[in-house]
């Protein structure tokens, strides 16, 4: 448990002593606080050999955040924290820095200018319970001819005490840092006459102030790496690794600040959140590896774009006019798709975390007519944003295979929340956003459960991970899932969006999962002929407790025609089942020949890091898939532009024609990168069937 939150109270000892008995703890020691009453607090004091909580009156105590306690705490000896707090304005103005501030420190008793790098963690052997110390990662400037006779090595992180004077809003050539004189302070004992409880020293003249102004607006910097970013580096062997950072600060035993960084994927040799003996965060095994943090920069395929006014014109298509008729434009045959979109600067163009909403755009659009009919409306507000996404996106890409970001832009502003313009949003929740909400379609599946029918635009896959096996196909994950929640699908959907289960974007329930390309879900379906498990005739009844038997290929639907059902319950391991009457059309005949309901996979959606790429089926033909992503290259640096990019992958195709037991034995190892991305990644499968797309 965390006692030391967000919330959490701390103190500095300013005078005085704990109670007779209790010594160790003196002026300058830092704790927390436990419990308070109005004249006491009672909490443990770190560094201060005295073990467990003790009782302090609050007189003599001046309370801290966690962030300043954090700050004091590298500070030593602790009777200097005391004189660095007592500089009210410069300590302040030390609790404010980020990256990129220049400040005046002191380095071998000499006052030096420089830059801030970052706010480190420190990791030491001594114990501060939850509260970690903090210090500066701070880069000496020097002079031309300084620089040059100088051998470049680490240097040490520097305290707050160690800082002389913060100088805002000054870029590091200022003429401010010439004049790095130490100001000298002529400091009052806190156990003197002072009885200010914040140890405040006011009236402070403003020419020897320790914080150099500057003209313009407080700066809002923030540091450029932190938790949480995505980075790349480069590995011993000179390849690019890519991942996220899980910590940052100085190992123990190391002089310069570390990041440990979860892979994208798997390498040999890497460790699950370990430095030597210690733990510096959990993940997989062989995914952390530990770099030393200036070697590391942003992810370079995840740079953000400036607002899209200011980007510079990139492409070269000059529009014959063709593109601006509001006319129906049909998906790019099979024949033509290479032709018209491999290549770069081919698809939609990614712009600010918007690959969730191209990798669907494109999955839906480009080469299937699964949701056309959402294209069109009679009347009503959504027919502009219609006309936007037909004209502006479905129709452009599909007559001239690229689709720039500000067409894009122009309907992420119509789905009716500011946060669609900058953040990243889940694919689903785009879907349902635009389908229900914006374009007011009627949902895209009816499913039957308890007697009821609930609508919906997606299904998410909700099971168990030990009712199928360890690398299931989305036939197997929808049978069960259905089975599990005692489902059935009212009627047979012209477009299905399934959700893999996951349970956000890290977790996988499934190291792989392979997409069926043919979804029967003729035994899913309500009111609807079935053919019975054993001899293939119309079926009767089924069965939910045959579902998990052992000598009947369990884990797949079970329904029996009256003879085959009396013969399989008559084992006497199958007595107790109670199987369900099946409920048939009226019109069918059981002369006639039980007809299967087949869907076909059309797209499927893959995330990797936060980062949405979609494989997507483009005709009939085996070799027939294309990869997408929107955001595969950059041009132009921080004032550029997102490079999308489409390669074809027959890869793909040759994969999944295996039958379902050479793809369930496939070692991912020897797997090709594009095949193992699509079964490792996959987010969202998408099937569609032909005969209903156009009508619904």
């Amino acid at each position: 448990m965390d006692r030391t939150g967000p919330g959490q109270k701390y103190f500095i000892v300013t005078k005085g002593k704990a109670k007779p008995g209790k010594k160790g703890i003196s002026k300058g020691c830092i704790g927390y606080v436990e419990t308070e009453t109005k004249e006491e607090v009672i909490g443990p004091v770190f560094t201060s050999g005295v073990k467990g909580s003790v009782k302090l009156e609050k007189e003599n105590l001046h309370m801290l955040s966690k962030h300043q306690a954090q700050l004091l705490l590298f500070v030593s000896p602790s009777s200097k924290r005391l004189e660095v707090l007592q500089k009210e304005e410069l300590f302040r103005a030390i609790c404010c820095l980020v990256q990129s501030d220049v400040v005046v420190v002191q380095h071998k008793k000499e006052s030096k200018p420089g830059v801030v790098q970052g706010v480190m963690q420190i990791v030491r052997k001594e114990s501060y319970g939850d509260v970690t110390m903090l210090g500066f990662d701070v880069e000496i400037t020097e002079t031309e001819r300084k620089a040059a006779f100088k051998k470049e090595s680490a240097l040490p992180l520097f305290s707050a005490g160690d800082i002389l004077k913060v100088i805002i809003d000054s870029p590091p050539s200022s003429p401010l840092l010439a004049g790095n004189k130490q100001e000298a302070l002529n400091m009052k004992d806190v156990l003197g006459n002072n009885s200010d409880p914040n140890l405040v020293q006011r009236g402070q003249d403003s020419r020897n102030s320790q914080i150099s102004r500057g003209s313009g607006p407080p700066r809002m910097l923030r540091s450029t790496l932190e938790v949480g970013s995505m980075v790349e580096f480069k590995a011993i062997n000179l390849a690019t690794l890519y991942g996220v950072v899980r910590w940052i600060g100085v190992p123990e035993g190391k002089n310069q600040p570390w990041a440990g960084v979860e892979l994208d994927y798997e390498v040999k040799g890497c460790t699950d959140g370990k430095l030597g003996v210690h733990r510096y965060f959990t993940c997989n095994g062989n995914k952390a590896m530990f770099v030393v943090l200036k070697n590391c920069k942003p992810d370079s395929r995840f740079l953000p774009l400036p607002p899209y006014k200011e980007a510079p014109q990139y492409h070269e298509l000059q529009s014959d006019g063709s593109f601006e008729e509001d006319t129906d434009v049909p998906p790019i045959p099979e024949s033509k798709v290479l032709a018209l979109l491999e290549g770069r600067m081919k698809g939609i163009q990614g712009h600010y975390n918007s690959c969730y909403l191209d990798a669907s755009l494109f999955s839906l659009f480009s080469c299937c007519v699964a949701l056309d009919s959402v294209l069109h409306s009679s009347a009503g507000s959504e027919k502009h944003i219609q006309k936007i996404l037909r004209r502006d996106i479905v129709n452009r890409l599909r007559r001239q295979g690229f689709v720039p970001a500000e067409n894009v832009m122009n309907l992420r502003k119509l789905l009716g929340c500011d946060t669609y313009l900058t953040e990243e949003k889940d694919p689903e929740e785009f879907i349902s956003i635009l389908l229900n909400q914006v374009l007011s379609v009627d949902p895209l599946l009816k499913i039957r459960s308890n007697g009821k029918t609930q609508d919906s635009y997606t299904f998410q896959i909700i099971l168990e991970k030990e009712q199928v096996v360890s690398t299931p196909t989305v036939q197997q994950l929808l049978e069960t899932s259905f089975l599990t929640c005692d489902l059935k699908f009212q009627e047979i959907p012209s477009c299905l969006i399934i959700q893999m289960p996951r349970f956000g974007k890290k977790y996988k329930m499934f190291p792989q999962i392979i997409p069926s390309t043919e979804l029967d879900i003729t035994d899913l379906l309500h009111n609807t002929p079935r053919e019975c498990f054993v001899c293939g005739g119309l079926a009767a009844v089924e069965c939910y407790a045959c579902v998990s038997d052992r000598r009947l290929m369990p884990g797949r639907i079970k329904q029996y025609c009256r003879p085959c059902e009396k013969q399989v319950h008559s084992h006497r391991l199958r007595r107790d089942h109670r199987p369900r009457e099946l409920t048939l059309p009226h019109s069918f005949s059981s002369a006639d020949p039980v007809p299967r309901q087949k869907l076909e996979l059309f797209a499927v959606l893959c995330i990797e890091t936060s980062h949405y790429v979609s494989f997507v089926k483009y005709g009939p033909g085996k070799h027939s898939w294309l990869f997408f992503d929107s955001m595969a290259d950059r041009c132009g640096g921080e004032n550029g532009y997102n490079i999308p990019e489409i390669r074809a992958c027959p890869q793909v195709g040759d994969f999944l024609s295996q039958s379902e037991d050479d793809l369930a034995k496939a070692d991912p190892c020897n797997m090709d990168e594009s095949v193992k991305r699509l079964l490792c990644d996959s987010y969202m499968c998408m099937y569609q069937c032909p005969a209903l797309s156009l009508y619904r």
